[in-house]
């Protein structure tokens, strides 16, 4: 039989709990500025895409107008 009172055993659980439950929360706060590190470089690339799109857009409208005479006729491409 164990000499440990049922008091003594009780503190020893809740101290294994307590520091369980701190480890825990480090684990999460970790999980939490990882996961917003994620989307904060998300965003960035979003925005990146979003720069690139428009650029790829802008140039197709160019090149569009470009082969295009001022009457709305195309312009014939010499080969």
């Amino acid at each position: 039989m164990s000499s440990e009172t049922p008091e003594k055993s009780y503190t020893k659980d809740n101290k294994q709990q307590d520091a369980d439950f701190a480890q825990a929360f480090k684990e999460l706060q970790k999980g939490e500025s990882t996961a917003a590190a994620l989307e904060k470089h998300l965003t960035e690339l979003e925005s990146k895409i979003e720069e690139l799109l428009a650029k790829a857009d802008e140039e197709k409208r160019s090149l569009a107008q470009d082969s295009t005479s001022p009457d709305g006729s195309e312009k014939s491409n010499p080969s």
